[in-house]
């Protein structure tokens, strides 16, 4: 195994309510015998909350961002540390002990150029944030060692590939950590996943939050997904059939009004019936896998969340083709 030093890079804007437990859970690491985290940066991407006075009491080196986004944050951070290997983790993440000792083996491969892990939960008391944790488990269950996504609140890049590529591409407020990792992939690197590497995860506990999130989300995915089109059928973290259900979703508010005309009445009802069965796959692993009954929500979650990220998708879609934004979407360099 290579004993190239690692530096964590955590990007935060007001985390007052995360950033405390987050740095404790890491701070250890610095100190500890054998460890190869070398230094911890905070890049504050223009907080107004106590995230600062926080921060100060653990030994980090505090960088002030831009406040333009965490894409723009993460690259301040990476440019700013000294060691080979950059870890990034979320400010509202509390990495397990092992967390980047299981990630490191993976990244001794030179051929490949970043690796990832997987989620905990830090709010079991929130059916929410349970079954959004559950359902990235899931997901995170199918996927093999090798995969083509990374996300980025658990994962190690090479310096050296980041410096290659351009490291984030800024102009994308949302998605940016995969249309990293399939540049990565583009420059002829492998990407690993780790599943027994966690962070466990403060998850949504406002469904309105929530609900918001997964609307800039399908926003930035049309802006994603057209500069690259191969990865629009699925992924290693997606599917095909959780792609179409936000065009499902809309097109079922089009032809709604078809079940008020006798002949053709059925017709309005078919987007509807296709995006409810495309809830059982997930919600049924969920109920296998978990064992409780409340985790039947996650049908209705699912359902309601494919209207958001479609609307968000439309938003994305018309602002594209006027122009407006475009250059976010261009050329996907960094």
């Amino acid at each position: 195994m290579t004993e190239e030093n690692v530096s964590l890079v955590i990007p935060g804007r007001n985390c007052g309510g995360t950033i405390r437990p987050c740095l404790e859970a890491v701070a250890p690491l610095l100190a500890a015998p054998a460890s190869r985290l070398d230094e911890i940066l905070f890049v504050d991407d223009g907080s107004t909350d106590d995230t600062p006075e926080i921060v100060a009491q653990f030994p980090v080196t505090l960088i002030r961002g831009t406040g333009t986004g965490p894409g723009a944050a993460r690259n301040l951070g990476w440019r700013a540390a000294r060691n080979p290997l950059i870890w990034f983790v979320d400010s509202d993440c509390v990495a397990e002990p092992d967390a980047l000792r299981l990630l490191l083996p993976h990244i001794s491969d030179p051929a490949v150029g970043g690796v990832s892990g997987s989620y905990g939960n830090m709010r079991p008391d929130s059916l929410l944030a349970c079954l959004i944790h559950e359902e990235i488990v899931e997901r995170h269950r199918r996927m093999s060692a090798r995969v083509d996504f990374l996300a980025t609140f658990n994962v190690i890049y090479r310096r050296s590939v980041l410096e290659r590529v351009g490291g984030f591409d800024e102009r994308y407020l949302k998605a940016q950590d995969a249309e990293l990792s399939f540049r990565v992939q583009e420059a002829g690197y492998e990407l690993r996943f780790e599943f027994g590497s966690r962070v466990r995860h403060y998850h949504e506990a406002s469904l309105r939050r929530y609900l918001r999130t997964q609307r800039q989300q399908g926003y930035w995915r049309v802006y994603l997904h057209s500069n690259y089109p191969r990865h629009s059928a699925g992924d290693s973290y997606s599917r095909l059939s959780d792609h179409v259900q936000p065009p499902l979703a809309m097109l079922s508010l089009l032809t709604g009004p078809l079940v008020f005309i006798r002949p053709v009445w059925w017709i309005g009802l078919l987007p509807l019936a296709f995006l409810a069965v495309a809830q059982i796959p997930m919600t049924w692993a969920l109920l296998r896998r978990c064992g409780r009954l409340n985790h039947a929500a996650f049908a209705a979650l699912s359902f309601v969340r494919a209207y958001w990220r479609g609307v968000g998708m439309v938003h994305g879609l018309l602002d594209w083709l006027c122009g407006f934004g475009r250059e976010a979407g261009s050329d996907g360099a960094g």
